[in-house]
């Protein structure tokens, strides 16, 4: 066998094969609208015989020196980079959570340098995020699933024979893990408006803060902002904090060690569980899990903390111009076809989605005031471990600039109303503990912990816009449908907390009114109210008063029901029946039963 070593020219000729440049610089990916400032023969180029995706970085400081579209242009080219470990992708002596190995004696180097479970798991971030029309920043098939909380194993291996926590089979406990119970698999999302969204919850959380901030010891306030409820904060006489009426934020928001430290309040619009506050968090997280790339203002300045040689891998300036990149991704927009059955159809569709209850977590659209719509890095409300104010001097990008990616939302009367569809809160989506949609890990509390390990069922209310171009469906990815996502119907009795539609924790009585609920709001439908409903002893479980005010509410929702219910019940009571046909076995030793006796109630015309 004949060894030789390969010239370095040899190996950009090959490279070039794959290029496929003409002579004006535009290759089989280029977007036409585009109109970046460097184009394709101005950008920095790798020396010959490097393999690099980004010959150069940006200076801390270089942020507010280049022009917007360059900016953009270099985050984009970032996010879209595929990384070599010619400039520091993978992590060897690493996690994905950074981390060191649980056992440093088997580094992550090949063959052990990816792994779909525990991460590496993709070239860039466009490996993924790349839907529709292979936009960098875009949603993900089924094959870019995520396995989040995977990344704090070394290399996941499920090996029976392995008993090193973390290593590769066991979790923090030492007991053995499976492909469904080592992370939460999780769609990719695209990340278009996310400016807009990120911006909806500073405010939100400014707002919270300011409503905190006002309570007075032995008081409670409620805690609206845009029209969202996020329940009740109180205090009590000696100042402490009270956030059990609280509802919809994250358990780090609600934590208080004392009356000198109240709950932070802030909303985390990113990730499925709402576990990430800002673009730039998502950014400094994402790029160690996935790429192994580390950044100074996470790892520190001319650190190596995962021993692959290379220090700085991304700057400040490189996190600010891919975190802006994100911000000013397109705002997902709205094709109604020209087709009046299709325009019919959408428009009975809104009033349904209003009727049946959707939009009140899915709120058609939430406003940005106060300039709410001008992006500034760094978010005040960051996490340690990412860029803080005052660190660096502020970036501010306009979203609603018509120099960005179209479509934008615009500014209408010092508003701009964003329509994603959501509330920004988490709600508990699933119908109990044995849900298929309940997750195994709560990523909301320390690894290892009983929480941890008792799963997720809590998750942001999913934003609807570009949902048509966001296929498969659900946190999980697995519904390859929207009907499959389903209805998901949930109720609070006297306040006592939500509850499923088969929750079996409820009383007769309230498993009675969730099902009339239900089947009315199933039928109701604006052009032609009403339907026919049969049910079965509605009434079994109730006294004569909640007879008499369940029979109300069927009578109010004009629609029509056959009951059926035991004779020993008074008809009186039963205000919507109109006609009662009552019935009785045939007696022993008789040939028929008695004849069916028909009651009908005289109503005044008027009352229809």
């Amino acid at each position: 066998m004949h060894r030789f070593t390969t010239p370095a020219s040899a190996v950009v000729v090959i490279a070039t094969l794959a290029i496929g440049c003409d002579h004006d610089g535009a290759g089989p990916n280029t977007d036409p609208t585009d109109s970046p400032a460097l184009s394709p023969r101005s950008a920095p180029l790798a020396a010959i015989g490097q393999e690099i995706a980004v010959p150069s970085h940006l200076a801390d400081g270089d942020e507010h020196d280049v022009s917007l579209p360059e900016l953009l242009d270099h985050g984009k080219q970032l996010f879209a980079a595929v990384w070599t470990i010619q400039e520091g992708g993978g992590r060897p002596l690493t996690t994905g959570t950074g981390a060191p190995l649980a056992d440093p004696s088997s580094p992550l180097i090949f063959p052990h340098n990816f792994n779909r479970v525990s991460a590496p798991d993709a070239n860039g971030c466009a490996g993924c995020h790349n839907a529709p029309f292979g936009i960098p920043g875009g949603g993900g098939d089924i094959v870019a699933n995520v396995f989040v909380l995977g990344q704090r194993f070394d290399f996941a291996t499920f090996d029976v024979l392995d008993g090193m926590p973390l290593r590769g089979a066991v979790d923090e406990l030492g007991d053995p893990v499976t492909l469904q119970t080592i992370a939460n698999e999780r769609a990719t999302l695209g990340m278009f408006g996310s400016g807009y969204i990120e911006m909806l919850a500073r405010q939100m959380t400014s707002d919270l803060q300011a409503l905190r901030d006002g309570l007075a010891p032995g008081g409670s306030v409620a805690l609206v902002t845009k029209g969202v409820d996020f329940g009740t904060l109180a205090r009590a006489v000696d100042g402490s904090w009270d956030t059990s009426g609280v509802e919809g934020l994250r358990p780090a928001a609600l934590a208080s060690t004392g009356p000198a430290n109240p709950p932070s309040l802030v909303i985390a619009p990113f990730h499925q569980a709402g576990a990430v506050v800002s673009l730039r968090q998502f950014t400094n997280n994402a790029f160690n899990h996935h790429h192994g790339i580390q950044t100074t203002e996470r790892f520190g300045v001319g650190t190596d903390p995962d021993g692959d040689g290379f220090t700085d891998e991304m700057t400040v300036a490189d996190v600010t111009a891919v975190s802006v990149y994100q911000a000013t991704l397109a705002v997902p927009g709205r094709v109604i076809p020209d087709d009046h059955d299709i325009e019919e159809a959408i428009v009975r569709g809104e009033g349904l989605f209003e009727d049946l209850g959707c939009a009140d977590c899915h709120t058609p659209a939430l406003p940005l005031d106060a300039g709410g719509w001008h992006y500034v890095e760094p978010n005040p409300f960051n996490p340690p471990g990412n860029l803080q104010p005052g660190d660096a001097d502020p970036y501010e990008v306009d979203l609603a600039s018509s120099d960005l990616p179209k479509p934008r939302l615009p500014v209408e009367g010092g508003v701009v109303w964003v329509p994603a569809f959501t509330d920004l809160k988490l709600h508990d989506i699933t119908e109990g503990p044995g849900d298929p949609n309940r997750e195994p890990l709560d990523m909301q509390y320390p690894d290892g912990t009983a929480a941890f390990n008792a799963g997720n069922s809590r998750f942001l209310t999913r934003k609807l816009w570009g949902v048509a171009n966001e296929a498969p469906y659900y946190h999980h990815g697995k519904y390859t449908t929207l009907r499959q996502a389903e209805l998901k119907i949930h109720f609070n009795f006297d306040g006592k907390g939500h509850i499923g539609l088969n929750d079996g924790e409820a009383s007769g009585g309230q498993q009675v009114i969730k099902s009339l609920i239900l089947l009315v709001g199933l039928m109701k439908d604006d052009e032609t109210p009403g339907g026919f409903v049969f049910i079965d002893e509605p009434f079994a479980h109730l006294d004569v008063r909640n007879i008499q005010l369940v029979g109300h509410f069927l009578r109010s929702t004009r629609a029509q029901y056959v009951l059926t219910t035991p004779i020993t019940h008074n008809v009186e009571v039963f205000e919507p029946a109109d006609i009662t046909l009552v019935t009785a076995k045939k007696p022993k030793g008789q040939r028929w039963a008695p004849p069916i006796g028909v009651l009908q109630r005289r109503v005044p015309a008027e009352v229809y």
